[in-house]
């Protein structure tokens, strides 16, 4: 599989969109703030290492699961 550089170059642009989109989203929510869902619209949570299960953030139906590791 070949790859040109406009399409490496597409890629790399949105591969970065999309990191600073979700940096956005979880200062969002890590401040507190209501932040919905893009799918089901439902109010994203943060999970944190108090809690029983998995940390990260995501919504109750799951279509948004953002995992994350505390240190």
């Amino acid at each position: 599989m070949n790859i040109d550089i406009k399409q490496f170059s597409a890629l790399q642009k949105a591969s970065q969109s999309s990191f600073f989109e979700q940096k956005k989203l979880l200062k969002q929510v890590m401040l507190g703030k209501t932040v919905l869902c893009k799918v089901c619209k439902q109010p994203l949570k943060l999970h944190t290492p108090e809690q029983a299960g998995p940390t990260g953030v995501r919504c109750v139906k799951g279509c948004t699961d953002i995992s994350l590791d505390f240190v």
